[in-house]
């Protein structure tokens, strides 16, 4: 990541909603955990600008609950960082039966967030 504040205000802001805590902390990253599972984010001026298209992670999705929270996210979503991605095709641009919003943040990561119920 190259801007550890910046992804504190997209990823965290995000992870927190979705019921994620801060789970550590060192001088160059945070994690966030949820139950057993755990996501850490570091800050590294070796990187370079990620690009979802390249080789390694191309997104991350979450299951959110229901349409209305996957609406709720994603109109909150810009004040955080994040843009709508698939605007065209949204809330369906995973297909005709998948109800999703697929956002991107300001250093090119893109999350999914899926209702998992109807």
């Amino acid at each position: 990541m190259p801007d550890l504040h910046r992804a504190e205000a997209s990823i965290g802001w995000l992870l927190g909603e979705l019921g994620w805590v801060e789970y550590q902390r060192w001088s160059a990253g945070v994690s966030w955990r949820l139950g057993p599972t755990y996501l850490v984010v570091e800050e590294s001026p070796a990187l370079e600008r990620h690009h979802r298209l390249g080789t390694g992670l191309n997104h991350l999705a979450f299951h959110v609950g229901g349409r209305v929270r996957v609406d709720e996210l994603t109109e909150a979503a810009p004040k955080h960082g994040w843009a709508l991605m698939f605007g065209d095709t949204h809330p369906h641009a995973g297909g005709p039966d998948h109800y999703a919003a697929y956002l991107e943040n300001t250093d090119g990561f893109e999350v999914e967030l899926v209702a998992s119920i109807r």
